[in-house]
Protein backbone atom coordinates (compact mmCIF):
# COMPACT_ATOMS: atom_id res chain seq x y z
CA UNK A 1 0.00 0.00 0.00
CA UNK A 2 1.43 3.75 -0.49
CA UNK A 3 1.38 5.23 2.86
CA UNK A 4 2.32 9.20 3.10
CA UNK A 5 3.20 10.59 6.62
CA UNK A 6 3.23 14.45 7.38
CA UNK A 7 5.65 15.56 9.77
CA UNK A 8 6.20 19.39 10.74
CA UNK A 9 9.54 19.38 10.30
CA UNK A 10 10.88 15.97 9.73
CA UNK A 11 14.37 16.99 9.60
CA UNK A 12 14.58 17.69 13.51
CA UNK A 13 14.96 15.64 16.59
CA UNK A 14 11.80 15.70 18.44
CA UNK A 15 10.15 12.45 19.93
CA UNK A 16 7.44 12.92 17.58
CA UNK A 17 9.96 12.91 14.57
CA UNK A 18 11.87 10.45 16.29
CA UNK A 19 8.55 8.03 16.51
CA UNK A 20 7.16 8.54 12.86
CA UNK A 21 10.46 7.86 11.16
CA UNK A 22 10.29 4.66 12.83
CA UNK A 23 6.94 4.02 11.73
CA UNK A 24 8.07 5.01 8.07
CA UNK A 25 11.16 2.93 8.23
CA UNK A 26 9.05 -0.31 9.05
CA UNK A 27 6.56 0.30 6.74
CA UNK A 28 9.15 0.58 4.20
CA UNK A 29 11.34 -2.60 5.28
CA UNK A 30 8.07 -4.29 4.87
CA UNK A 31 7.39 -3.34 1.24
CA UNK A 32 5.53 -0.58 1.69
CA UNK A 33 5.62 2.66 -1.00
CA UNK A 34 6.11 4.78 2.05
CA UNK A 35 6.61 9.03 1.26
CA UNK A 36 7.54 11.21 4.49
CA UNK A 37 6.35 15.09 3.92
CA UNK A 38 8.18 17.47 5.72
CA UNK A 39 6.10 20.93 5.90
CA UNK A 40 8.56 22.93 6.62
CA UNK A 41 12.46 21.91 5.97
CA UNK A 42 15.10 24.23 8.11
CA UNK A 43 18.25 21.75 8.09
CA UNK A 44 20.25 20.30 5.54
CA UNK A 45 20.28 16.98 6.91
CA UNK A 46 17.97 14.55 8.82
CA UNK A 47 18.90 14.18 12.63
CA UNK A 48 17.31 10.55 12.22
CA UNK A 49 18.24 8.03 9.86
CA UNK A 50 15.68 7.19 7.53
CA UNK A 51 15.32 3.92 5.00
CA UNK A 52 16.43 4.49 1.44
CA UNK A 53 13.19 3.58 0.27
CA UNK A 54 11.71 6.27 1.72
CA UNK A 55 10.76 9.27 -0.43
CA UNK A 56 10.78 12.72 1.49
CA UNK A 57 9.61 15.65 -0.08
CA UNK A 58 9.59 19.03 1.23
CA UNK A 59 6.43 21.10 1.18
CA UNK A 60 8.50 24.23 1.99
CA UNK A 61 12.22 24.95 2.42
CA UNK A 62 12.98 28.08 4.78
CA UNK A 63 16.78 27.49 5.02
CA UNK A 64 18.77 30.38 3.82
CA UNK A 65 19.97 29.23 0.83
CA UNK A 66 16.72 27.22 -0.27
CA UNK A 67 16.18 27.66 -3.90
CA UNK A 68 13.72 29.82 -4.81
CA UNK A 69 10.45 28.36 -5.82
CA UNK A 70 6.92 29.78 -6.92
CA UNK A 71 4.33 31.34 -4.59
CA UNK A 72 2.10 29.13 -3.20
CA UNK A 73 -1.13 29.18 -5.67
CA UNK A 74 -3.49 31.07 -3.22
CA UNK A 75 -0.67 33.37 -1.41
CA UNK A 76 -0.71 36.77 -2.20
CA UNK A 77 1.89 39.14 -2.67
CA UNK A 78 3.52 39.57 0.48
CA UNK A 79 1.91 37.09 2.44
CA UNK A 80 4.73 35.37 3.21
CA UNK A 81 4.45 35.72 6.93
CA UNK A 82 1.24 36.85 7.51
CA UNK A 83 -0.56 34.71 9.94
CA UNK A 84 -2.37 31.91 8.76
CA UNK A 85 -6.04 31.47 8.88
CA UNK A 86 -6.92 27.97 8.79
CA UNK A 87 -4.91 26.52 12.04
CA UNK A 88 -6.57 27.99 15.62
CA UNK A 89 -4.51 29.88 18.09
CA UNK A 90 -3.34 27.72 20.80
CA UNK A 91 -2.02 25.17 18.30
CA UNK A 92 1.75 24.60 19.91
CA UNK A 93 3.39 25.48 16.34
CA UNK A 94 0.77 28.22 15.83
CA UNK A 95 3.33 30.28 14.29
CA UNK A 96 4.83 27.89 11.97
CA UNK A 97 1.66 27.97 9.94
CA UNK A 98 2.00 30.99 8.27
CA UNK A 99 -0.74 32.15 5.00
CA UNK A 100 1.93 30.96 2.48
CA UNK A 101 2.82 27.55 4.58
CA UNK A 102 -1.27 26.97 4.69
CA UNK A 103 -1.68 27.25 1.08
CA UNK A 104 1.55 25.28 0.40
CA UNK A 105 0.18 22.43 2.68
CA UNK A 106 -3.15 22.43 0.97
CA UNK A 107 -1.77 22.73 -2.49
CA UNK A 108 0.24 19.36 -1.50
CA UNK A 109 -3.07 17.86 -0.22
CA UNK A 110 -5.04 18.43 -3.07
CA UNK A 111 -2.15 16.56 -5.26
CA UNK A 112 -2.54 13.25 -3.56
CA UNK A 113 -4.28 10.66 -5.37
CA UNK A 114 -4.31 7.67 -3.94
CA UNK A 115 -3.23 5.74 -0.08
CA UNK A 116 -3.10 6.32 3.55
CA UNK A 117 -2.37 10.27 4.39
CA UNK A 118 -0.88 10.48 8.27
CA UNK A 119 -0.97 13.37 9.66
CA UNK A 120 0.60 13.70 12.70
CA UNK A 121 -0.23 17.22 15.43
CA UNK A 122 -3.60 18.86 15.21
CA UNK A 123 -2.65 21.70 12.76
CA UNK A 124 -1.76 19.27 10.21
CA UNK A 125 -4.60 17.35 11.10
CA UNK A 126 -7.73 19.89 10.75
CA UNK A 127 -5.87 20.99 7.17
CA UNK A 128 -5.96 16.99 6.66
CA UNK A 129 -9.52 16.70 7.54
CA UNK A 130 -10.95 19.99 5.17
CA UNK A 131 -8.62 19.74 2.37
CA UNK A 132 -7.41 15.89 2.07
CA UNK A 133 -9.62 14.46 -1.17
CA UNK A 134 -11.84 11.94 0.32
CA UNK A 135 -10.83 9.23 -2.10
CA UNK A 136 -7.92 9.08 0.82
CA UNK A 137 -7.64 7.54 3.83
CA UNK A 138 -7.44 10.12 6.16
CA UNK A 139 -5.64 9.21 9.39
CA UNK A 140 -4.63 11.46 12.36
CA UNK A 141 -2.10 10.74 14.58
CA UNK A 142 -2.13 12.22 18.57
CA UNK A 143 1.48 12.22 20.00
CA UNK A 144 0.06 14.14 23.06
CA UNK A 145 -3.18 13.93 24.52
CA UNK A 146 -6.52 15.88 23.69
CA UNK A 147 -6.68 17.04 27.44
CA UNK A 148 -3.88 19.36 26.85
CA UNK A 149 -4.95 21.09 24.18
CA UNK A 150 -6.34 24.60 24.87
CA UNK A 151 -9.90 25.39 24.28
CA UNK A 152 -9.79 27.07 20.17
CA UNK A 153 -7.49 23.66 19.43
CA UNK A 154 -10.12 21.45 21.10
CA UNK A 155 -12.86 23.07 19.98
CA UNK A 156 -11.80 22.63 16.16
CA UNK A 157 -10.83 18.88 16.69
CA UNK A 158 -14.67 18.08 18.04
CA UNK A 159 -15.94 20.54 14.75
CA UNK A 160 -13.59 18.35 11.91
CA UNK A 161 -12.00 15.49 13.22
CA UNK A 162 -15.19 13.60 12.36
CA UNK A 163 -14.45 14.47 8.45
CA UNK A 164 -11.30 12.34 9.04
CA UNK A 165 -10.96 8.26 8.70
CA UNK A 166 -9.59 7.34 11.77
CA UNK A 167 -8.23 9.15 15.27
CA UNK A 168 -5.35 6.88 16.69
CA UNK A 169 -4.34 8.02 20.21
CA UNK A 170 -1.34 6.52 22.23
CA UNK A 171 -2.78 5.23 25.21
CA UNK A 172 -6.01 3.83 26.09
CA UNK A 173 -7.06 6.60 28.43
CA UNK A 174 -6.44 9.09 25.39
CA UNK A 175 -8.86 6.77 23.02
CA UNK A 176 -11.82 7.19 25.91
CA UNK A 177 -11.40 10.89 26.11
CA UNK A 178 -11.44 10.98 22.06
CA UNK A 179 -14.76 8.46 21.98
CA UNK A 180 -16.49 10.81 24.17
CA UNK A 181 -15.54 14.33 22.84
CA UNK A 182 -16.72 12.73 18.89
CA UNK A 183 -19.25 10.92 20.27
CA UNK A 184 -18.32 8.01 18.40
CA UNK A 185 -18.48 10.07 14.90
CA UNK A 186 -15.13 9.16 13.62
CA UNK A 187 -13.52 5.57 13.96
CA UNK A 188 -10.48 5.92 17.18
CA UNK A 189 -7.82 3.30 18.24
CA UNK A 190 -5.18 3.20 20.38
CA UNK A 191 -1.62 2.14 18.71
CA UNK A 192 1.40 2.62 20.74
CA UNK A 193 4.54 4.00 19.29
CA UNK A 194 7.28 1.54 18.57
CA UNK A 195 10.93 1.01 19.89
CA UNK A 196 13.25 1.93 16.87
CA UNK A 197 14.55 -1.93 17.50
CA UNK A 198 14.78 -4.55 20.20
CA UNK A 199 18.49 -5.00 19.63
CA UNK A 200 20.49 -2.28 21.75
CA UNK A 201 23.15 -1.99 24.19
CA UNK A 202 22.51 -3.26 28.14
CA UNK A 203 23.54 -1.46 31.32
CA UNK A 204 25.64 -3.32 33.51
CA UNK A 205 23.72 -1.92 36.70
CA UNK A 206 26.63 -1.33 38.14
CA UNK A 207 28.15 2.87 36.57
CA UNK A 208 26.94 5.44 39.47
CA UNK A 209 24.85 7.28 37.04
CA UNK A 210 21.25 8.29 36.74
CA UNK A 211 20.33 9.80 33.34
CA UNK A 212 17.14 11.57 31.83
CA UNK A 213 16.38 12.69 28.63
CA UNK A 214 14.66 15.06 26.25
CA UNK A 215 14.21 18.38 25.09
CA UNK A 216 14.95 21.22 27.76
CA UNK A 217 11.47 22.28 28.05
CA UNK A 218 9.37 23.14 31.11
CA UNK A 219 7.35 20.14 29.80
CA UNK A 220 9.69 17.83 30.94
CA UNK A 221 10.13 19.19 34.29
CA UNK A 222 14.02 19.05 34.62
CA UNK A 223 13.77 22.13 36.30
CA UNK A 224 11.80 19.55 39.48
CA UNK A 225 14.58 17.09 39.16
CA UNK A 226 17.30 19.20 39.73
CA UNK A 227 16.79 19.81 43.49
CA UNK A 228 15.28 16.13 43.67
CA UNK A 229 18.52 14.97 42.91
CA UNK A 230 20.23 17.81 45.29
CA UNK A 231 17.91 15.54 47.83
CA UNK A 232 19.81 12.13 46.14
CA UNK A 233 23.68 13.50 46.18
CA UNK A 234 23.50 14.34 50.15
CA UNK A 235 22.66 10.55 50.69
CA UNK A 236 24.64 8.92 47.98
CA UNK A 237 27.30 11.82 46.92
CA UNK A 238 29.31 9.50 44.29
CA UNK A 239 26.15 9.57 42.11
CA UNK A 240 25.91 11.87 39.10
CA UNK A 241 23.27 12.78 36.71
CA UNK A 242 23.61 13.08 33.14
CA UNK A 243 20.27 15.14 31.52
CA UNK A 244 20.90 14.56 27.69
CA UNK A 245 18.77 17.25 25.22
CA UNK A 246 18.82 20.84 24.07
CA UNK A 247 16.23 23.16 24.37
CA UNK A 248 15.25 26.99 25.54
CA UNK A 249 15.17 25.90 29.28
CA UNK A 250 19.11 25.26 29.05
CA UNK A 251 19.77 29.11 31.01
CA UNK A 252 16.97 28.36 33.90
CA UNK A 253 18.70 25.02 34.82
CA UNK A 254 22.36 25.97 35.06
CA UNK A 255 21.42 28.72 37.09
CA UNK A 256 19.64 26.17 38.72
CA UNK A 257 22.58 23.67 39.04
CA UNK A 258 24.65 26.14 40.29
CA UNK A 259 21.66 27.37 43.31
CA UNK A 260 21.93 24.07 44.37
CA UNK A 261 25.60 23.64 44.30
CA UNK A 262 25.55 20.56 41.91
CA UNK A 263 28.34 21.45 39.40
CA UNK A 264 29.74 18.58 39.96
CA UNK A 265 26.83 16.43 40.27
CA UNK A 266 24.15 17.31 37.42
CA UNK A 267 25.67 17.30 33.62
CA UNK A 268 23.99 18.66 30.82
CA UNK A 269 25.09 16.43 28.27
CA UNK A 270 23.38 18.11 25.40
CA UNK A 271 21.46 16.16 22.61
CA UNK A 272 23.48 12.42 21.65
CA UNK A 273 23.49 10.75 18.27
CA UNK A 274 23.50 7.50 20.31
CA UNK A 275 21.28 7.93 22.80
CA UNK A 276 21.22 4.10 23.60
CA UNK A 277 24.47 3.63 24.51
CA UNK A 278 24.46 6.74 26.79
CA UNK A 279 21.05 5.02 28.61
CA UNK A 280 23.29 1.89 28.51
CA UNK A 281 25.99 3.27 30.37
CA UNK A 282 23.48 4.55 33.43
CA UNK A 283 22.46 2.35 36.30
CA UNK A 284 19.16 4.30 36.72
CA UNK A 285 16.65 6.34 34.10
CA UNK A 286 14.27 9.01 35.80
CA UNK A 287 11.40 10.76 33.99
CA UNK A 288 9.78 14.24 35.83
CA UNK A 289 7.59 15.02 32.80
CA UNK A 290 4.70 17.17 34.13
CA UNK A 291 2.67 15.86 31.03
CA UNK A 292 3.02 13.81 28.23
CA UNK A 293 1.68 11.59 25.49
CA UNK A 294 3.55 8.57 25.18
CA UNK A 295 7.27 8.89 26.71
CA UNK A 296 8.97 6.82 23.76
CA UNK A 297 12.35 7.62 25.60
CA UNK A 298 11.22 5.62 28.92
CA UNK A 299 10.48 2.33 26.65
CA UNK A 300 14.31 3.26 25.32
CA UNK A 301 15.27 3.53 28.62
CA UNK A 302 13.16 -0.09 29.91
CA UNK A 303 14.85 -1.32 26.17
CA UNK A 304 18.32 -0.76 27.48
CA UNK A 305 17.59 -2.57 31.05
CA UNK A 306 17.25 0.44 32.91
CA UNK A 307 15.21 0.16 36.29
CA UNK A 308 12.92 3.96 36.30
CA UNK A 309 11.81 6.09 38.51
CA UNK A 310 8.96 8.14 37.04
CA UNK A 311 6.38 10.55 38.22
CA UNK A 312 2.97 8.99 37.08
CA UNK A 313 1.71 11.32 34.84
CA UNK A 314 -2.10 12.04 33.74
CA UNK A 315 -0.91 9.97 30.51
CA UNK A 316 1.61 8.05 29.58
CA UNK A 317 4.07 5.95 32.17
CA UNK A 318 0.97 4.69 34.23
CA UNK A 319 0.24 2.36 30.89
CA UNK A 320 3.61 1.10 30.81
CA UNK A 321 4.84 1.12 34.36
CA UNK A 322 3.57 -1.26 37.02
CA UNK A 323 4.91 0.17 40.15
CA UNK A 324 7.24 -2.28 41.50
CA UNK A 325 7.54 -4.55 39.11
CA UNK A 326 9.23 -3.37 36.16
CA UNK A 327 9.53 0.14 37.93
CA UNK A 328 8.84 3.01 40.15
CA UNK A 329 5.74 5.47 40.13
CA UNK A 330 5.63 8.08 42.24
CA UNK A 331 3.18 10.86 42.72
CA UNK A 332 2.79 13.34 39.82
CA UNK A 333 5.08 16.01 40.41
CA UNK A 334 6.22 15.44 43.79
CA UNK A 335 9.99 16.17 43.93
CA UNK A 336 10.49 14.47 47.16
CA UNK A 337 8.77 11.59 46.50
CA UNK A 338 10.75 11.31 43.41
CA UNK A 339 14.35 11.31 44.72
CA UNK A 340 13.26 8.70 47.60
CA UNK A 341 12.50 6.48 44.47
CA UNK A 342 16.00 7.64 43.30
CA UNK A 343 17.84 6.98 46.01
CA UNK A 344 15.83 3.52 46.73
CA UNK A 345 17.26 2.21 43.54
CA UNK A 346 20.53 3.68 44.27
CA UNK A 347 20.85 1.59 47.52
CA UNK A 348 19.12 -2.02 46.42
CA UNK A 349 21.47 -3.20 43.26
CA UNK A 350 19.12 -6.74 43.61
CA UNK A 351 16.30 -4.18 42.97
CA UNK A 352 18.11 -2.62 39.88
CA UNK A 353 18.51 -5.88 38.29
CA UNK A 354 15.14 -7.34 39.08
CA UNK A 355 13.06 -4.08 37.69
CA UNK A 356 15.61 -4.28 34.80
CA UNK A 357 14.98 -7.23 33.50
CA UNK A 358 11.05 -7.12 33.76
CA UNK A 359 11.75 -3.75 31.93
CA UNK A 360 13.20 -6.00 28.70
CA UNK A 361 9.95 -8.14 29.01
CA UNK A 362 7.86 -4.72 28.93
CA UNK A 363 9.99 -3.13 25.67
CA UNK A 364 10.04 -6.04 24.48
CA UNK A 365 5.59 -5.53 23.85
CA UNK A 366 6.31 -2.49 21.42
CA UNK A 367 9.28 -3.78 19.39
CA UNK A 368 8.88 -2.05 15.55
CA UNK A 369 7.12 -5.53 14.02
CA UNK A 370 4.40 -6.02 16.28
CA UNK A 371 3.39 -2.02 16.32
CA UNK A 372 3.66 -2.38 12.69
CA UNK A 373 1.63 -5.48 12.07
CA UNK A 374 -0.76 -3.20 14.19
CA UNK A 375 -0.97 -0.14 11.76
CA UNK A 376 -1.12 -2.60 8.88
CA UNK A 377 -4.11 -4.14 10.28
CA UNK A 378 -5.60 -0.75 10.43
CA UNK A 379 -4.84 0.70 7.60
CA UNK A 380 -6.12 -2.46 5.37
CA UNK A 381 -9.52 -2.18 7.30
CA UNK A 382 -9.92 1.64 6.08
CA UNK A 383 -9.02 1.35 2.82
CA UNK A 384 -11.45 -1.66 2.44
CA UNK A 385 -14.08 0.53 3.79
CA UNK A 386 -13.23 3.18 1.65
CA UNK A 387 -13.12 1.67 -1.47
CA UNK A 388 -17.02 -0.01 0.17
CA UNK A 389 -18.11 3.88 0.43
CA UNK A 390 -16.45 5.11 -2.94
CA UNK A 391 -18.16 2.64 -4.64
CA UNK A 392 -21.61 3.52 -3.07
CA UNK A 393 -21.53 6.63 -2.08
CA UNK A 394 -25.31 7.04 -1.21
CA UNK A 395 -26.58 8.71 1.45
CA UNK A 396 -26.43 7.69 5.35
CA UNK A 397 -24.75 8.49 8.60
CA UNK A 398 -20.72 7.64 8.77
CA UNK A 399 -20.39 4.71 10.35
CA UNK A 400 -18.60 4.12 13.65
CA UNK A 401 -16.03 1.71 14.29
CA UNK A 402 -13.43 1.49 17.10
CA UNK A 403 -10.60 -0.49 16.99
Amino acid sequence: MRITYVLLHAYGMGGTIRTVVNQANAMAAAGHEVHLASLVRRRATAHFALDERVRVVDITDRRRDAPAVPRPRAAAPGAGDEPGTEVPPGEAAKDVFTRAVEDAFIDYLRSLDEGVLVTTRPGLNLLAARHAPERLVRVAQDHMHLGRYKPEVRAAIVRDYPRLDAVVSLTRKDQAEYERALAGRVRTAQIPNPLHTLDVPQTGHESTVVVAAGRLTAQKGFHLLVPAFAQVVERHPGWRLHIHGSGKAEPRLRRLIHRHHLYNHVFLMGPSKNLDRELSKASVYVLSSRFEGFPMILLEALNCGLPVASFDCPTGPGEIIVDGENGLLVPHEDGDALAAAISRLIEDEGLRRTLGAAARTTAAQYGPETVRRRWEMLFAHLLEEKELAMSDPGPGPRRSRHA
